[in-house]
């Protein structure tokens, strides 16, 4: 009995993805699950992009408020240097991927939005807007290493050398900051309805898996009223930061995204 298929070529940048994920799940990650009433904040988004001649798109506007509450939280985002020495960076930049099509396959290519906690909102919607219309060919990888031999080089390891090239970012603040910075951003929620929550696994000290923004009927001053409510999850590095700060860090930013910081 014969059975039907068809076989798709696997593209290169899966492998970074892969090992990725191979390293993150050595992390000392807490997760925290948090819903979020953003009916407010969107609200307050619709209302300043009348006025704005560059329109602010809800990831960009929540890309900085995550940024501008870690920046007063920056233990959460440092790296573990050895066993003696944490390094706190004096800017928070932001990984997030870009989903791009390559010779016919859609692929997720991340981005570094630098010294987020001290640009403007449009200019963090302008750089998403940039990646995303920015043409690339099956020679981009996940890395986004300018070197093109090197990334050759990458491809060509066998897994145990990559994971290890991963490893050995993590155990050099500086080279991993300035590779991939300090904060992961995943959004899947933006590119479909889930109603529930996701857990991104990641090597970065925080991450956030932001998930779909559903109706739901909540109480407010005693009322049941339907709100717009934010599924997030966030990963937090347990080797830098306690779990009394990671509290008063995910209090910090409900309140922040709940009244629409700098809106």
């Amino acid at each position: 009995m014969s059975h039907k298929y068809k076989i798709q070529k696997f593209p290169k940048s899966r492998l970074a993805t892969i090992d990725i994920c191979a390293v993150g799940k050595r992390k000392h990650h807490v997760t925290g699950i948090i819903e979020l009433d953003v009916t407010e904040s969107r609200k307050k988004i619709k209302e300043c992009n009348k006025a704005r001649k560059i329109k602010i798109s809800f990831t960009a506007w929540l890309i900085s408020v995550v940024a501008n509450t870690l920046k007063q939280h920056e233990m959460a985002c440092s790296f573990l240097e050895g066993k003696s020495k944490i390094i706190i960076f004096d800017d928070i930049n932001v990984s997030l991927a870009v989903e791009k099509e390559i010779d016919g396959t859609k692929v997720p290519i991340p981005i570094v939005i630098q010294k987020a906690n001290e640009i403007t909102m449009e200019h963090i919607s302008g750089q998403i807007a940039e990646a995303r219309t920015k043409q690339l060919t099956k020679e981009d990888i996940v890395l986004q290493h300018k070197t093109r031999r090197m990334e050759r080089l990458y491809f060509l390891m066998p897994g145990f050398l990559r994971r290890l090239f991963w490893r050995y970012l993590l155990k050099h603040p500086k080279v991993a900051f300035r590779k991939m910075g300090n904060v992961a951003f995943t959004s899947l929620g933006m590119v479909g309805r889930v109603n529930g929550w996701f857990l991104p696994i990641s090597v970065h000290p925080v991450c956030f898996g932001v998930g779909s923004i559903i109706k739901k009927p909540v109480v407010v001053a005693d009322n049941i009223v339907i709100r717009e409510i934010l599924n997030m999850s966030i990963l937090i590095d347990h080797d830098v930061i306690d779990g009394a700060p990671m509290a008063r860090l995910i209090s910090d930013l409900t309140k922040n995204i709940e009244t629409g910081m700098n809106l």
